[in-house]
């Protein structure tokens, strides 16, 4: 993941949609390498490399992150089409267009 990409990951998060939410997004890029976001009561960390104990681990590219956050991607076709592979839980997943909307 780009600094670029990092830093639009923290310009559109929306610590109101945060509040009261202490969980470890993994994600696992097959063209950026590994990347995590701590989100802990309305606040945002992001962190290279791997969490011992993520809440939910996402394999996926980058591209197709930034389509479902844009909308442009169902999550669920993205799952069964295999371009997204996700453990944990996984319902977490779906919060991620609220907890980034697009500015």
């Amino acid at each position: 993941m780009s600094s670029t990409t990092l830093e639009k990951l923290q310009a559109r998060f929306d610590p109101d949609a945060a509040r009261n939410m202490h969980e470890v997004f993994q994600f696992h890029f097959s063209d950026l390498g590994d990347y995590y976001l701590r989100i802990n009561d309305g606040t945002l960390d992001v962190k290279t490399g791997e969490h011992d104990d993520p809440s939910v681990s996402l394999s996926l590219s980058s591209d197709t992150l930034k389509g479902l956050m844009r909308g442009e991607i169902n999550g669920m076709s993205a799952f069964m089409s295999g371009k997204l592979k996700a453990t944990g839980n996984v319902m977490l997943a779906t919060r991620l267009s609220a907890l980034f909307p697009d500015a």
